[in-house]
């Protein structure tokens, strides 16, 4: 685990964890990706919490991170806040924790994934990586099983465009 000396160091990561793999495992139950994410106050108040729901809502949009900021409702001022995820945001949440200002970033894990996170560190906001094994076993369990929905997830084509004779695909 990375120590963390900013604002949120008094939170415990792992608390705030439990409350994501829980809405990451309510993701799996229904048959969607299992990632969950939940946005905290930095004294450790739940604003909202949200699990992807891609399949469940046929929403490409509705990842963890956005399903738990919708949840939250609106906030004056989000350097204050801290997004909890299962895994490392993709770079779309991770447009939608700088667009907002999200202060922190609690990641489950980023051994499946690890998207946008160096981008958000590198512009200021508070990265703690936790490489939670629960998190891991999940996504590497629904990625074996699920490769099709996992590549559509993260944006990657299962197959290669094939051409036809006439240059267009």
């Amino acid at each position: 685990m990375n120590i963390r000396t900013d604002p949120f160091s008094d939170l415990d990561p792992m608390a705030l964890l439990d409350t994501a793999f829980r809405q990451a495992q309510l993701g799996l139950a229904e048959g969607g990706i299992p990632i969950g994410a939940a946005l905290f106050r930095a004294d450790g108040t739940l604003l909202g919490e949200g699990r992807n729901r891609r399949i469940q809502h046929d929403d490409p949009s509705v990842h963890g991170e956005t399903d738990a900021f919708r949840a939250a409702g609106r906030q004056r001022d989000y350097s204050s806040t801290v997004m909890v995820t299962t895994l490392a945001p993709c770079w779309y949440c991770s447009g939608l924790i700088r667009q907002f200002g999200i202060g922190a970033v609690i990641i489950g894990e980023n051994r499946t994934f690890s998207g946008g996170q160096d981008w958000l560190a590198d512009l200021g906001v508070a990265v703690t990586i936790v490489d939670d094994s629960r998190c891991v076993a999940m996504m590497t369990d629904f990625i074996a099983a699920h490769p099709a929905v996992w590549n559509e997830d993260i944006g990657v084509a299962d197959t290669p465009i094939v051409k036809s004779a006439g240059g267009r695909a």
